[in-house]
């Protein structure tokens, strides 16, 4: 049998979790996730984009984040983040923002926008505590009284997982050190603690012996290595201090040219920005003229 995809990979992490035929995977792991930030269980869940064979992986624009909605109208947004892309703190309430504010229409009132859950989990760690499961909320700083519930981000740090600690109970644990690849000698033990768990190993199986489906995975995980490296190259070399010289130095074209190359790998505007030296407004102005 082939070795498994790694389904921390966005592509084969949507597959699992972001298809209809897999709502009841999505539905538990949810459920564990709120039980602990406190709240109650969905019972029902729809997916707002979820997998198709559009979803191509050659495409380097594409994004696999996996968008549902709760029968009360809340709604959930949970990212796979395999490298660290950095600021992904401001990048997380950005994007949440864009989703809480996008929810009215012209001639509604305030009071119709509901709640927006943001799932980070992360193959690197980000907060400065043991902690691999971290849930903000809005709140007074004195207090602790929460000024509304309509913000709520998580970030789950797998980095910060001991895999052979395996847990004794059913519980969140149990899926995140599936996702991270825990030894599947261990799988036994995570299935007795969370059956549904079964159907995600199954589904992992599955897509790790379609030929298809191994080949957009290595598609995928080639642009993911590849974008992880030139994020890196640019923040070791410290672009930003050269770039910024280079410019001052009338190398404008070259810094350009840079942006282009950058934008043409997909890499988000904020990081060209430093890595170019170029505002974000001009890399944005790259874009029409690509």
């Amino acid at each position: 049998m082939p070795d498994l995809l790694d389904p921390r990979n966005d592509f084969v992490f949507k597959r699992i979790f972001g298809s209809e035929e897999n709502k009841d995977v999505l539905l538990t792991f949810l459920n564990r996730t709120f039980a602990e930030s406190g709240e109650p269980p969905l019972t029902e869940i729809v997916l707002l984009n979820p997998y198709t064979e559009k979803d191509a992986p050659l495409d380097k624009q594409s994004i696999f984040d996996i968008w549902a909605k709760t029968s009360e109208g809340k709604l959930i947004n949970i990212e796979m983040q395999l490298f660290n892309k950095y600021d992904i703190e401001k990048r997380t309430l950005y994007y949440w923002s864009k989703r809480y504010s996008g929810q009215l229409q012209e001639g509604q009132t305030y009071k119709e926008l509901k709640k927006c859950v943001t799932i980070n989990i992360l193959n690197y760690s980000f907060i400065s505590n043991d902690r691999y499961h971290n849930v903000y909320h809005l709140r007074e700083d004195h207090t602790g009284l929460e000024l509304c519930d309509d913000i709520e981000v998580h970030f789950m740090e797998l980095s910060k997982l001991d895999e052979k600690a395996t847990p004794v109970e059913g519980g969140l644990i149990n899926w995140l050190l599936f996702l991270k690849g825990v030894d599947k000698t261990n799988w036994e033990v995570l299935k007795m603690n969370e059956p549904t768990l079964k159907k995600a190993m199954d589904t992992l199986e599955f897509l790790s012996q379609d030929r298809e489906t191994r080949r957009l995975y290595e598609e995928r995980q080639k642009y993911l290595h590849d974008e992880a490296s030139m994020i890196e190259w640019a923040t070791e070399k410290g672009m930003v201090r050269g770039m910024a010289k280079g410019i001052a130095e009338g190398e404008q074209k070259k810094a350009i040219e840079i942006a282009k190359n950058m934008l043409a790998l997909g890499l988000q505007v904020s990081v060209i920005a430093k890595a170019s030296g170029l505002t974000e407004a001009e890399v944005e102005s790259l874009k029409t003229v690509q």
